[in-house]
C-alpha cells in the first residue's frame, strides 16, 4: 500500500512541476524541421574554440526528405551525413572517408528543441570491437543563431576522443 501511494504521490508531482522541471523530449519531426533550417554554407573553428576553420555545408534533397551534411567540401577527407526520417524517428548515416558508415538515430528523451542527441544504432563496413568510427554526438543551436556539434569516436570499442565543432556562422 506503501508504494501505491508514494508511486501516485511521485507521478502527481511530476505532472504538476513546471515544465522546466521534467525532462523535456523532442520527437523526430521536430529535429528533422531543425535540422532543414541549417540549409547553407557554414564555418568556424575546429577542435577548440581557437581551431583551424572548417566548413559544413548543408542541403535539403530528395523533395524535402533527406538532409545531406556534407564536412570538409572539397578536401580528401570530405565526408557526408545524410538525415531523415524513419517512421518517424530521425536517423542519421554517416558516410566517413575512413570507409564505414555509422548509423545513429536521435535520442528523444536526451535531446531538447535545442540540442540534438544521437545514439549509435549500428552500422556498415565496420566492426565495433577493433575499428575506429564516430559512435555518437549532438548538435547545438546557440541563441545566437550559431551552431555547434560534438562527435565522440571509438576505436577498439571504447569512446577514443572526440571532434568538436564551435560556433558555426552561417556563409551569407
Amino acid at each position: 500500500m506503501i508504494k501505491k501511494t508514494l508511486s501516485f504521490v511521485f507521478i502527481a508531482a511530476l505532472a504538476l512541476a513546471p515544465a522546466g522541471l521534467r525532462a523535456q523530449t523532442t520527437d523526430g519531426k521536430a529535429a528533422f524541421q531543425k535540422l532543414k533550417g541549417l540549409a547553407g554554407t557554414w564555418t568556424g573553428p575546429i577542435g577548440s574554440a581557437t581551431g583551424p576553420k572548417g566548413r559544413i555545408t548543408y542541403e535539403v534533397i530528395s523533395g524535402g526528405s533527406v538532409v545531406m551534411e556534407v564536412l570538409f567540401p572539397g578536401e580528401p577527407h570530405e565526408m557526408r551525413t545524410l538525415y531523415h526520417l524513419d517512421k518517424g524517428d530521425l536517423v542519421m548515416t554517416h558516410y566517413c572517408s575512413g570507409g564505414n558508415q555509422p548509423h545513429m538515430r536521435l535520442s528523444p528523451t536526451a535531446s531538447t528543441p535545442d540540442k540534438l542527441v544521437f545514439d549509435f544504432d549500428g552500422g556498415t563496413n565496420l566492426d565495433v570491437a577493433k575499428d575506429s568510427f564516430i559512435h555518437n554526438g549532438e548538435i547545438r543551436f546557440l541563441a545566437d543563431g550559431r551552431v555547434e556539434a560534438s562527435w565522440t569516436f571509438w576505436a577498439n570499442g571504447k569512446a577514443a576522443g572526440a571532434n568538436h565543432f564551435f560556433a558555426l556562422t552561417r556563409e551569407k
